[in-house]
């Protein structure tokens, strides 16, 4: 493994030794602490990001390593025009892995042609997270213990929600699992994804409008915000971003072992009050992703 752009590219039986190695981080935490020193990592963040950069930057120097890198395009030479391909040519002369966040589909694909050193997806406009889908899963077989036999619910964004596209296809390689697609018309799963995911692999999948209706049947809620950034009219964010809230007294017909996802930030989709329940999962999750990350670290890096 090279680089990591999409998490198509993981084998089931790669992401099972990922999350193997970051539950030994978890119990083990002293063994890891200076496997990375010497080690550089570049976080090239080109759209803005909080949980991601700081996740990967902690992940780093929990390893032992150093970071470098920058957290917006207007502290880069991008701001002169300089193309991605060519920072990340410069950049890979002085570290060795680069993560990269970029508001256009495709940019880390483009950089992992260029790097001399392995290039990790943070994230490319509406298209794919594979870091946020990694701790998803961790979270998911923390809380669960298993991948199959789930039933989940990817609430809100469906249609720009990266991070719902790529545990669809992630989750979609495991055993009896069902989704319950749930959004208004105008933010419905891609039908790309319903073609070569969902039917191609004849997964069973409902789609409705109704959180309310489709909670009794969930085992996992996979909440999103709606995306303010993907939208090309203020009008139409206004309308639709109030559509889903999670309360008390829309999980009172959950199951007791519900587990609340969200990938965060959080706007209002997702009341406060909820955050004292012990189905909510979200604060979990971002600390899963730290320990994910630093399992990628290691891999990518071919440190044992």
């Amino acid at each position: 493994m090279k680089s990591l752009i999409d998490i198509q590219e993981l084998s089931t039986a790669e992401i099972d030794k990922l999350i193997e190695i970051a539950n030994d981080i978890i119990l083990n935490p002293s063994k890891y602490s200076e496997k990375c020193k010497g080690k550089k990592l570049a976080t090239l963040f080109y759209e803005p990001s909080t949980r991601t950069r700081l996740s990967f930057e902690a992940a780093m120097y929990e390893l032992g390593g150093n970071v470098l890198g920058f957290a917006s395009s207007d502290n880069s030479s991008a701001s002169k025009g300089e193309s991605v391909a060519d920072t990340v040519r410069v950049v890979s002369d002085y570290v060795d892995i680069i993560a990269i966040r970029h508001p256009k589909e495709g940019a880390p694909l483009v950089a992992s042609m260029h790097s001399l050193v392995p290039i990790i997806n943070a994230g490319d406009g509406g298209h794919n997270h594979p870091t946020q889908t990694l701790a998803d899963l961790l979270t998911i077989k923390r809380e669960k213990g298993t991948f199959d036999n789930l039933t989940i619910g990817m609430c809100g964004d469906l249609k720009f929600g990266r991070t719902v596209h790529s545990l669809i296809g992630a989750m979609s390689r495991y055993q009896n699992v069902k989704f319950v697609l749930i959004s208004p018309e105008e933010l419905k799963i891609p039908s790309y994804i319903k073609q070569e995911i969902l039917d191609e692999k004849n997964i069973d999948y409902v789609e409705t409008r109704s959180l309310e209706e489709a909670i009794p049947d969930l085992d996992i809620l996979y909440m999103t915000r709606v995306q303010r950034e993907r939208f090309f009219n203020e009008d139409d964010y206004l309308r639709l971003k109030d559509t889903y809230i999670l309360n008390e007294k829309k999980i009172i017909k959950a199951k007791s072992d519900l587990s609340i996802l969200h990938p965060l930030p959080r706007v209002n989709e997702i009341a406060v009050e909820i955050d004292n329940d012990p189905r909510a999962c979200y604060f979990k999750q971002t600390l899963n992703g730290k320990y994910i990350r630093m399992a990628l670290i290691l891999k990518l890096l071919g440190v044992e």
